[in-house]
């Protein structure tokens, strides 16, 4: 069942908001989080038992009571790695109903140990893209820490991915490179020296979806807080060579904290 098939909802902006029905739903798996709020206020203990019941007790025994959010979901993903395989987590998960456990994938795929950061952005493609905006989030936040550990061959993989007919995709490239981003660990490397990100900026300077410029300029603002002058420099350069209103958007986000 997806969030359109469901019974009707309120659309809550907290997690306190969020009606019990809900909840029940969202803990069994059988509906999509509608938002943030929602996402917040189910447990993820319990959809992860319903969603592999002999998995269950492992995710309990690990997911500490304390936990942030986005530790709960590297723990599970990784636990049901430990309990499935990775094959096993793919084949299960692949098509479920709740994008939590459809992004429990993710965090899976990072943890299999002996792929390569190529191989393992073949595996999370499918995530960049899916339909929910929860689950390509949390496709970008498992796997940056193995994009950090091979930064340039990551950007050099990645910069085919700015081709892509898909915007998710497209967007992906940048977000998963983003020098500070949100909710994650900073990349020095591109702190510092943010023009290593250039074969991947440079392809979407003109790009037509919004999605995709919100993410080039959030990453151009992240790196404008180290690197205010070659942020400068590039949108500078970018508004010269006359690329049209799309450059122009990205460039008057990218300074906005200039």
């Amino acid at each position: 069942m997806t969030l359109s098939d469901s019974v009707p909802f309120v659309m809550a902006r907290r997690p306190s908001e969020v009606p019990k029905s809900v909840i029940a739903q969202l803990n069994r798996g059988e509906r999509e989080t509608a938002n943030l709020a929602e996402g917040l206020a189910m447990d993820l203990v319990k959809l992860a038992g319903n969603a592999v019941p002999h998995a269950a007790k492992a995710v309990k025994q690990a997911v500490g009571g304390d936990a942030s959010y986005v530790a709960k979901m590297k723990t599970i993903g990784e636990t049901l790695r430990d309990e499935l395989g990775l094959d096993g987590v793919l084949e299960r998960l692949a098509d479920h109903p709740a994008d939590k456990a459809r992004s429990w994938q993710a965090y899976a795929i990072a943890a299999e140990p002996g792929l390569s950061i190529g191989r393992r952005l073949e595996l999370i493609r499918l995530l960049a893209d899916d339909h929910h905006f929860s689950v390509r989030e949390w496709a970008w936040l498992a796997l940056r820490p193995r994009v950090i550990e091979e930064l340039d061959l990551a950007i050099g993989l990645l910069t085919d991915w700015t081709e892509d007919d898909s915007a998710n995709v497209r967007r992906y490239a940048t977000e998963v490179t983003r020098p500070r981003g949100v909710w994650c660990s900073h990349i020095p490397a591109l702190k510092e020296e943010p023009q290593r990100g250039l074969p991947l900026l440079e392809p979407l300077k003109t790009d037509g979806s919004k999605y995709v410029q919100d993410s080039v300029a959030n990453w151009l603002n992240d790196a404008s807080k180290s690197r205010p002058d070659w942020v400068l420099e590039l949108t500078s350069r970018w508004l010269k060579e006359g690329n049209g209103s799309p450059t122009a958007r990205i460039c008057r986000r990218a300074t906005r904290s200039l």
